[in-house]
């Protein structure tokens, strides 16, 4: 195959380019050549290593042992493969489960019936907060917000994420009903829900300053998960919020 760009290469295993520059940075994925101009390009036996990161990542293990592992001289790839469909058969019965609960909660909706309280855990049983978190560690494994992010998040459970969940929801749904009545990212309303998105990660994760707020901003559009998260929502949500985000953190006019 032809040589591919970062771009294509995030594109294409559902990863964001940031991912991919300190993949690059801590000598874990290597493109194996430059272009003239200095952009990275990636051949087949870069995307086979990329594969086995990711397959090796999704099996719990940190980023410096993946890179122990994939350094060996005896590594095998084909078991690497093999452990990962075995991974993948072993979610066959807990998703089958996990669409059950969802037919029962359907069920009971339909005909107005209250959930029980298995009802919920089995739904909630589904909902993993840390399905981010590959992308997430790559970025701010290093940092003080991801540590304080982590104890916190230790401490929650089902009635804090659902709350979490909740506010979330809520946030979007502003931001996608602004986008709805034609409001531009730069309007009051849109600036004042851009700095409930900085509380709400504030309060419930880490604390949230304007260079990390707006490293979040260009994260959301720059990842294909966060990015499809949002505009699943609304279509083009990602980059409304982005933009109220960058607009929330404008240098102020100097006034004569």
């Amino acid at each position: 195959m032809s040589h591919k760009t970062v771009s294509e290469v995030a594109a294409l295993a559902g990863i964001s380019v940031r991912t991919l520059h300190h993949y690059d940075q801590i000598g874990l994925v290597r493109p194996a050549e430059r272009s003239d101009a200095g952009y990275r390009l990636y051949d087949d036996a870069d995307l086979a290593r990329l594969h086995d990161v990711l397959t090796w990542r999704a099996l719990g293990f940190p980023l410096q042992e993946v890179q122990d592992l994939l350094d060996d001289p005896d590594h095998d790839r084909l078991e690497a493969l093999f452990l990962h469909r075995e991974r993948l058969a072993s979610q066959v019965g807990a998703l089958n489960e996990r669409i059950a609960a969802l037919d029962e909660a359907i069920r009971k909706t339909t005909h107005a019936e209250p959930l029980a309280e298995v009802d919920y855990r089995a739904l909630f049983d589904g909902f993993d907060p840390s399905e981010l978190e590959t992308e997430a560690e790559a970025t701010w494994g290093d940092t003080e917000a991801w540590a304080e992010s982590k104890r916190r998040t230790a401490r929650y459970g089902e009635a804090e994420w659902r709350a979490i969940r909740d506010e979330q929801a809520a946030l979007n749904q502003r931001l996608a009903a602004l986008m709805a009545a034609g409001e531009p990212p730069t309007s009051t309303e849109a600036r004042a829900t851009a700095e409930a998105h900085r509380v709400h990660i504030d309060r419930w994760f880490y604390a949230v300053d304007r260079e990390i707020h707006l490293g979040l901003a260009e994260l959301y559009v720059e990842d294909p998960r966060f990015r499809a998260t949002y505009d699943k929502v609304a279509p083009g949500l990602a980059q409304f919020l982005r933009d109220a985000i960058r607009a929330l953190h404008a240098p102020k006019p100097r006034r004569l």
